[in-house]
C-alpha cells in the first residue's frame, strides 16, 4: 500500500509534463501545417546538386 504514495505523484507529474509539452508544441506551431508534409514525398523534382 505504501508504494501508491510513490507511484501516484509520479504518474501525476508525468501527466503534467506531457500536457505541458503538448501545449508548448501547439503554441510554437508544430501542428499548423498538417496537409503539405505528406504531399512532399510525391514531388518528383530532383534537388540541385544531387
Amino acid at each position: 500500500m505504501s508504494v501508491i504514495y510513490l507511484i501516484l505523484p509520479l504518474a501525476i507529474l508525468l501527466g503534467v509534463i506531457f500536457v505541458a509539452a503538448f501545449i508548448w508544441a501547439t503554441r510554437n506551431g508544430q501542428f499548423d501545417d498538417t496537409d503539405s508534409p505528406p504531399l512532399r514525398m510525391l514531388n518528383d523534382e530532383d534537388e540541385p546538386g544531387a
